[in-house]
């Protein structure tokens, strides 16, 4: 009787109750992580090849010095670790040391492949801004033996080629996605064998288009932390760009006779928003 006498009364409570449950989840995904397994066949390997792919970990921690997540990468026993970028924070001042530390483990036991993201980059080109980071990253990597893959290639064991892209800074720009020309990556990266089984880490999944004109088998990205908030049937809603409905915000897409996988990431930047949206670790298995 006194909520129908009250009726606004009752909307605020169930707002105030809405919220409260939005915030709950929000906090529970925020400090965790799901394993994401993607299966390709293909006839250009001879083996089985498990490949964890790690990116945007942005300094996040999940347990002590990263335990829980080291351990689950155990489990997965991968072959190589490819990291699409963004394990670090390029703002000026920031400690990468989670980050570093992380490396230094995990390259006790793996053999890793890194494709810079665009905090990375920007740390890198933009040096009177973010001081000695990027120097900082890059002499963390070499002592790890972490290769890292600036627009070239790596010829893998099992008839696997590996590419790493660094794209310009346009391609990173606010608001729209910055055209590219469908001869850009060949412009940079030279053409694929197609007899071999050419992998590419992207870190900007909004060409994953561009990236299946060129040719590559699969192709590796992160970038857009699984769009914020997930909805059924619509995917991620935002991205880091500030647009809204990314097209690649998560998951495995057919793009002409390419497999643009884009992990959800495993940390997140500047908004602390995930939304029915957990970190993700990926684990990509070759099959012959």
């Amino acid at each position: 009787m006194y909520f129908r006498e009250h009726p606004v009364l009752y909307i605020v409570i169930a707002f105030a109750l809405l919220c409260v449950v939005l915030l709950v989840i929000n906090i529970i995904d925020l400090n965790r992580f799901i394993v994401r397994k993607y299966v390709i066949k293909t006839s250009k390997v001879g083996k089985e090849k498990r490949i964890v792919f790690l990116t945007d970990l942005h300094l996040k921690k999940y347990g002590e010095n990263n335990s829980k997540l080291i351990k689950a990468i155990d489990k997965l026993k991968p072959d190589y670790l490819l990291c699409g970028g963004d394990m670090i924070v390029a703002t000026p001042g920031v400690d990468n040391k989670v980050a570093f530390d992380l490396f230094r483990e995990l390259s006790k036991k793996y053999k890793i492949y890194y494709a810079l993201g665009n905090h990375e980059f920007r740390a890198k080109i933009y040096p009177q801004k973010y001081g000695e980071m990027y120097q900082e990253f890059d002499s963390v990597c070499k002592e790890c033996g972490i290769r890292i893959l600036s627009n070239e290639k790596l010829e893998l064991e099992d008839n696997i080629t590996l590419y790493g892209l660094e794209i310009a800074p346009d391609y990173y720009k606010r608001f729209r996605v910055y055209p590219m020309e469908d001869s850009y990556i060949e412009s940079v990266l030279g053409a694929v064998d197609k007899k071999k089984f050419n992998i590419l880490l992207a870190h900007n999944p909004d060409y994953s288009d561009k990236y299946g004109i060129w040719g590559c088998d699969v192709s590796l990205s992160g970038h857009v932390h699984g769009g914020l908030i997930r909805l059924p049937f619509v995917g991620g809603i935002a991205s880091p760009n500030v647009r809204f409905f990314p097209k690649y915000n998560g998951g495995i897409y057919t793009v002409g006779n390419t497999k643009a996988v884009v992990s959800c990431g495993l940390g997140t930047h500047t908004l602390p928003l995930r939304l029915f949206d957990p970190a993700e670790l990926t684990l990509l298995v070759l099959q012959a």
